[in-house]
């Protein structure tokens, strides 16, 4: 079976070709940073524009680079929420589309299930079941995985995300967009050991996580050192992002062994734009020796958002839905259906060997 996947959720564009004897056969993406950096952030609009202009040139791009006739495909995945629904319409409608011009079934995909699976990419991805750390720009959770739709969410962070936290807080240190990275660059040049951040609600029991108050110590911090001048010199911006940076890595690797040790788990995958940040896995990697744990990641460029996700994961359910003789339902209807917010624990389970 050879799928196309189409992410569209935010601010980046990506298209993908999985097949099922082979492997990912290619991949491509376009994004919007430049387009979004003047405004700070993403602009929706503007972002719903430029993935309708790019999608097309993207999947024939796509094609030749494969060496794939459109014809070749039997099947669509596309990312149907969470996101932006402007964005999220505009992969939908072209995936729904596309298929149906085709006679090939489309399946709407959850995008943090295609990030939960992409590990699944490497050469020794991990075995089911483990726990997986989901950890982005919009979503930090824990979550118990016994097999493909059969997730337990175990703790999710009560206020920001850490990947929001990063990016206020690259803000409050008036760094570029995207904030995170930016933020990220500058912690290698500074001294994570000068100002002690708090690890917030690692003191109490439970597998919830809290990430404002960093965010707030950081605020002070600035205010502290900058005296009269708009910002700190820039040894104390760097000390600040690396103890902040630092505060954020051990504070989900405390939670992480935590959730293993309730499950009675020793694998552990990490997914989502932060599983990218390099202080995250060293420290998350000397957590997992102390316990006799196993960690998984994505190569760098499927971190981030990606169609090689949603190829995936949509192959893993189109497969399930083929061999249970119900792919003719998956193409019946042209409606288009995104949700923007979708919990994770509501996806239905497939069969493993689907």
């Amino acid at each position: 079976m050879l799928v196309l996947g189409i992410e569209s959720s935010c601010d980046e564009t990506g298209l993908a070709l999985y097949c099922s004897q082979r492997g990912l056969l290619a991949h491509n993406i376009y994004s919007q940073i430049k387009l979004h950096k003047a405004f700070g952030g993403v602009v929706p609009e503007l972002a719903s524009r430029d993935h309708a202009r790019k999608i097309l040139p993207l999947l024939a791009e796509l094609l030749a680079v494969a060496g794939v006739e459109r014809k070749q495909i039997d099947g669509i995945a596309y990312t149907a929420g969470p996101g932006l629904m402007g964005a999220l319409l505009v992969g939908a409608s072209f995936a729904k589309a596309l298929a149906w011009s085709m006679e090939v079934p489309a399946v709407g995909v959850h995008h943090m299930e295609g990030h939960l699976l992409a590990p699944m990419l490497e050469e020794s991805p991990p075995a089911f079941p483990f726990v997986a750390l989901l950890v982005s720009g919009g979503h930090t959770q824990l979550v118990a995985v016994e097999g493909v739709g059969r997730y337990q969410t175990l703790g999710e962070s009560v206020d920001d995300a850490a990947g929001e936290a990063f990016d206020k807080t690259a803000k409050l240190l008036d760094l570029d967009y995207p904030g995170g990275p930016n933020l990220a660059a500058l912690a290698e040049r500074g001294d994570a050991m000068r100002y002690r951040f708090p690890r917030p609600m690692t003191d109490r029991p439970g597998l919830e996580f809290s990430f404002s108050g960093l965010k707030t110590f950081a605020r002070n911090l600035i205010a502290q050192e900058r005296g009269d001048a708009p910002l700190p010199a820039a040894k104390e911006m760097a000390d600040i992002a690396a103890g902040f940076e630092l505060a954020v890595a051990q504070t989900l690797a405390i939670k992480c062994s935590r959730a293993l040790q309730q499950c009675s788990m020793q694998r552990l995958v990490i997914a989502g734009g932060v599983s990218a940040n390099t202080t995250l896995r060293r420290v998350l990697t000397t957590a997992m020796a102390k316990i006799n744990g196993q960690l998984f990641y994505a190569r760098q460029e499927f971190c981030t958002d990606n169609g090689a996700m949603i190829a995936y994961a949509g192959w893993r359910r189109l497969a399930a839905a083929s061999a249970a003789g119900q792919l003719d339902r998956e193409q019946q209807s042209l409606a288009v259906e995104v949700r923007p917010r979708w919990p994770l624990d509501e996806l239905p389970p497939i069969k493993e060997n689907g």
